[in-house]
Formats: C-alpha cells, sequence, structure tokens
C-alpha cells in the first residue's frame, strides 16, 4: 500500500479535538506541568551545564509521555463521539500506564538527548519513528520494548509526513516560546519564576496539542495502513476517524 499519512488532515482534526477538549485538557496539564516547570526554573537560573540541560529534557519528556498517556482516551473520546471525561477520570485512564509510560519516556528522552547533542540528525529520526509510542502503549497494550517496534513499524512509509508534523509542532513551541518569555520578562525581573512561569504557559498551551496530534496521527497510520482499531474494554471497536467533508462550492 502505498497511501501516506495526509499531515492536513492530522492538523484539522487536531486542532478539532483541542478546541472541543480545551477546557478538559489545560486543566490537567496545569496539574502535571507545575512540578515541571518549577524543576525547570531551578535548573535554568542556575548555572548549569549539559548535563543540568539533560535533566531537565529527560524530566520533560517523561511528563510530557504521561501526559500524552492520559490524552489518548480524551482524543477516542472525541474522535468516535462516545463519551466526555472529566480531569480526574482522565489521570485515572492512564493509571494502569503509568509504569510502562514512565520507562517508556525515560528511555525515549535518553536516547533522543543523546542523539540530538551528539549528532543531531538521529536525534530526529528517533522522534520521528517513535512519534506514536504512547498510543500503542494505551491502546494495544504493547509492552514498553515492544511499542518503540510497533511505532516504528506504523511510521514506516510515512516518516517524511510524520517528521513534517513534528517540525511545524517544533516551529510552534519556538514561536510561543519567545512571545511568552518575552511577555513574562517584562513583567518578571526574578529569573526563576520568569523561567518557571513561561515555561508552565508554554507547555500547558502546546503538551495537549502534541499530545492530542500522536494520538490522531496513531488513528491515520492505522487507516491508512488498513489496520482496523483493536476492540476496546467494552468489547467494541472504536469507529474510525469520519471522512474528510468535501469543499462546499
Amino acid at each position: 500500500m502505498n497511501a501516506k499519512l495526509d499531515t492536513a488532515r492530522v492538523f484539522e482534526r487536531v486542532f478539532a479535538v483541542y478546541g472541543a477538549q480545551f477546557t478538559l485538557l489545560i486543566p490537567a496539564a496545569l496539574v502535571l506541568f507545575i512540578p515541571v516547570a518549577l524543576i525547570n526554573g531551578l535548573v535554568l537560573s542556575g548555572d548549569v551545564g549539559v548535563l543540568g540541560l539533560m535533566l531537565t529534557w529527560v524530566v520533560a519528556t517523561v511528563a510530557t509521555y504521561w501526559y500524552q498517556g492520559m490524552v489518548v482516551e480524551a482524543t477516542r473520546d472525541i474522535l468516535d463521539g462516545r463519551r466526555d471525561h472529566t480531569v480526574g477520570s482522565l489521570f485515572g485512564s492512564a493509571a494502569p500506564f503509568i509504569a510502562p509510560l514512565f520507562l517508556v519516556g525515560l528511555l525515549a528522552g535518553i536516547a533522543i538527548v543523546i542523539g540530538l547533542v551528539l549528532l543531531i540528525v538521529p536525534g530526529l529520526i528517533l522522534l520521528t519513528i517513535w512519534a506514536v509510542i504512547v498510543p500503542a502503549i494505551v491502546i494495544e497494550r504493547v509492552g514498553v520494548f515492544d511499542s518503540f517496534g510497533r511505532s516504528r513499524e506504523l511510521v514506516r512509509g510515512s516518516g517524511w509526513q510524520v517528521f513534517g508534523v513534528i517540525v511545524v509542532l517544533f516551529l510552534l513551541n519556538l514561536v510561543l516560546t519567545g512571545v511568552v518569555s518575552a511577555i513574562v520578562g517584562g513583567v518578571s525581573d526574578d529569573s526563576f519564576a520568569g523561567y518557571a512561569l513561561s515555561d508552565l504557559i508554554v507547555r500547558v498551551l502546546i503538551a495537549p496539542i502534541s499530545a492530542v496530534a500522536a494520538t490522531v496521527m496513531y488513528v491515520e497510520l492505522r487507516r491508512v495502513k488498513g489496520d482496523p482499531l483493536p476492540e476496546d474494554a467494552a468489547g467494541s471497536a472504536p469507529a474510525p476517524l469520519p471522512p474528510q467533508e468535501p469543499p462546499v462550492a
């Protein structure tokens, strides 16, 4: 099958979910990323070297993968129109996967950092082929190490398209970081408070988009490969993404 991931379709659905679940995704991100922002604020406001920066990346990556695990079910909900989550049930939906999500986030974070620091290109490749690790764990219940291979299998054939989604998300993060840093820097002279607040605002706004994107890409990659989603716990298969509406003449 020569079908490729449709990046325009991915972003259409990402922002549809983001808008519909905004009041759910943002509070959940706030709860999870406040500790991360405080840690990053302490590290970045001090005199740290490469190890300190690597530590902040790994901590942030682990938290991001955990958050993605929470968002998977909420994204599936709105894609198939079954039900709505609360913040509490969102955390509860990821509870059975906390250990594997922590481990996969730690392993992926370390490997990607090493790849980016040493040669850059290997890190970008890993970011691409491991883009849908979390949905594979939560939806397919695959093991930690199997999830890396499963993600690579799904991405194969659409690597450039997945990389394109990652690049757009990175640029969005970069622009938002610059805007937020400029605003916060003009309000606060405290380096710790400035770093922590900027980090928190950017993560709370961007993490939901990235998390939803991972799930939408997972669903879309399975769709283009003709691979139906597995049955859920209730025994009924989640509905696929609805067909794209034709433009109105």
